[in-house]
Protein backbone atom coordinates (compact mmCIF):
# COMPACT_ATOMS: atom_id res chain seq x y z
CA UNK A 1 0.00 0.00 0.00
CA UNK A 2 1.59 3.74 -0.68
CA UNK A 3 2.30 6.13 1.64
CA UNK A 4 -0.72 8.45 1.95
CA UNK A 5 0.23 12.66 1.73
CA UNK A 6 0.04 13.13 5.23
CA UNK A 7 2.68 9.94 6.08
CA UNK A 8 5.06 11.39 3.45
CA UNK A 9 5.41 14.87 5.55
CA UNK A 10 5.75 13.21 8.76
CA UNK A 11 8.82 11.57 7.67
CA UNK A 12 10.00 14.63 6.26
CA UNK A 13 9.98 16.61 9.18
CA UNK A 14 11.61 13.57 11.11
CA UNK A 15 14.37 13.36 8.69
CA UNK A 16 14.76 17.36 8.53
CA UNK A 17 14.69 16.64 12.76
CA UNK A 18 17.65 14.65 12.75
CA UNK A 19 19.64 16.57 9.78
CA UNK A 20 19.17 19.50 12.34
CA UNK A 21 19.85 17.78 15.43
CA UNK A 22 23.38 16.32 13.91
CA UNK A 23 24.17 19.94 12.47
CA UNK A 24 23.85 20.99 15.96
CA UNK A 25 25.97 18.31 16.98
CA UNK A 26 28.48 19.16 15.16
CA UNK A 27 28.71 22.62 16.62
CA UNK A 28 28.50 21.50 20.04
CA UNK A 29 31.80 19.66 19.65
CA UNK A 30 33.91 22.88 18.14
CA UNK A 31 36.01 24.54 20.96
CA UNK A 32 36.03 28.04 21.21
CA UNK A 33 38.86 29.45 22.39
CA UNK A 34 39.33 29.89 26.45
CA UNK A 35 37.97 33.01 28.32
CA UNK A 36 40.49 35.49 30.05
CA UNK A 37 38.70 34.75 33.35
CA UNK A 38 38.34 31.53 33.07
CA UNK A 39 41.83 30.04 34.97
CA UNK A 40 40.89 31.25 37.70
CA UNK A 41 38.55 28.62 38.30
CA UNK A 42 40.63 26.46 39.96
CA UNK A 43 42.28 26.92 43.01
CA UNK A 44 46.06 26.50 42.32
CA UNK A 45 47.07 24.99 45.47
CA UNK A 46 44.45 22.13 45.89
CA UNK A 47 43.28 21.83 41.97
CA UNK A 48 39.19 22.34 42.70
CA UNK A 49 36.79 24.27 41.00
CA UNK A 50 35.99 27.21 43.15
CA UNK A 51 32.58 28.52 43.25
CA UNK A 52 31.73 32.08 43.80
CA UNK A 53 34.07 34.94 44.64
CA UNK A 54 35.49 33.71 47.87
CA UNK A 55 38.49 31.66 48.86
CA UNK A 56 38.83 28.44 48.20
CA UNK A 57 37.95 25.86 51.69
CA UNK A 58 41.57 24.26 51.28
CA UNK A 59 42.96 27.78 52.69
CA UNK A 60 41.28 27.57 55.55
CA UNK A 61 42.65 25.81 58.85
Amino acid sequence: MPASGSERMIVKIVILFLVAMGVMAMFGKLRLPRLPGRASAKCPRCGRHRIGKGPCPCGKS
